[in-house]
């Protein structure tokens, strides 16, 4: 999940929930994805993972602001660290608390839940092995968690670097899943319980390159095909293409009825038929990802930035979603003059989408 949307003391307090009382919804809870107390409203979650807290620097925390008939207010909220009672873990220095943020309601209460990444957290002697916290949803707002363990610690580090919540085999259960930094992501399946977490997992694997600048760079979730499952696209726009280093590529995985398959997965790069332009050094094609129906024909199309395009003046591409998947027929691209910007000074057109 990024933008400095309201302002953080530069060290919070220890051990505490910070949060105005709220009022219990009267009615029953909205279903919304990211209302944390059933009210109605939206909520919204700001992650600051190098905040300092009880003294140990690049701990991380969250801040919730509650959503209302007004809009959100920086007195109304939730601060969420390690430290917070009922919140697995301990904030200690490097961990790095809100690398990411994802919502869904995961166990079907009615009420949407915050998954927040910790990506460079030690889990025992695995330095920087990575975590993933689902904070649960409730009537009085978000309150306890429960650790996402990562059942392949062994294959990657920085797990929880990238966090996405869809239901992958249409049976109406949030899946959750949790990206590194290696070839692998680590699908939860819904069914989600306080006390025993998801119902089961399995790994997906893909052909990415692994390391620090491996793995699943971003994660966005829509159906492309109208199937009523949740397909994927994940970004790895440090991936080398032939002798072109870090020029990115884009790969779709489809929804099934077991999940997320690798069954029929097409990957995306410049030099894929179709797709304007060529795979150059340091395009980053990959930087920003979405799945969004832009066209309102039922399946999601494909949107993809790369900010080092051009020499870093950027570009944006477009493919539509068809029954089929993805399609290259009809694809689109323009950089920043096309889009009126200016492309003087490097603008980086393609940086980031809304997700």
């Amino acid at each position: 999940m990024r933008k400095r949307t309201l302002l953080l003391a530069a060290t919070l307090t220890t051990g505490l929930l910070t949060a105005l009382p709220l009022t219990p919804a009267s009615a029953a809870p909205s279903g919304l994805s990211d209302d944390f107390n059933g009210d109605g409203y939206r909520d919204l979650a700001t992650a600051a993972p190098y905040a300092t807290v009880g003294g140990a620097a690049l701990a991380g925390a969250v801040v919730v602001n509650y959503g209302s008939v007004s809009g959100i207010k920086a007195s109304r909220r939730t601060v969420i660290t390690q430290n917070t009672s009922g919140i697995p873990g301990t904030a200690e220095k490097g961990d790095e608390f809100g690398t990411e943020l994802a919502s869904g309601d995961l166990n079907n209460d009615g009420y949407a839940d915050l998954v927040i990444g910790a990506a460079r957290e030690d889990v025992g002697s695995d330095v920087d092995g990575g975590t993933a916290v689902i904070v649960w949803g409730g009537a009085n707002g978000l309150s306890g968690g429960r650790a996402v363990s990562d059942p392949v610690a062994s294959s990657h580090d920085r797990y929880g670097r990238t966090l996405a919540v869809g239901d992958f085999s249409g049976d109406g259960r949030a899946d959750l899943a949790v990206g590194g930094d290696g070839k692998d992501i680590s699908i939860h399946r819904g069914g989600f319980t306080k006390a025993s977490g998801p119902a089961s997992r399995h790994q997906l694997t893909t052909g990415m390159h692994t390391g620090p600048t491996g793995g699943a760079q971003s994660l966005s979730i829509d159906d492309i095909d109208g199937d009523g499952r949740d397909d994927v696209a994940v970004s790895a726009l440090y991936e080398d293409i032939g002798s072109a280093e870090l020029a990115g590529s884009v790969t779709v995985f489809r929804g099934a009825t077991t999940g997320l398959s690798t069954s029929g997965v097409k990957s995306f790069t410049q030099d894929t038929a179709g797709v304007p332009g060529t795979a150059e050094k340091t395009d980053q094609f990959g930087k920003a990802v979405r799945l969004a129906d832009l066209n309102g024909d039922g399946h999601a199309d494909l949107s993809i930035g790369a900010d080092g395009e051009n020499d870093a003046d950027g570009s944006l591409w477009t493919l539509r979603g068809t029954s089929s998947g993805v399609t290259t027929t009809g694809a689109i691209s323009f950089g920043p003059s096309s889009a009126g910007i200016s492309a003087s000074g490097h603008p980086r057109f393609g940086f980031a989408m809304l997700r």
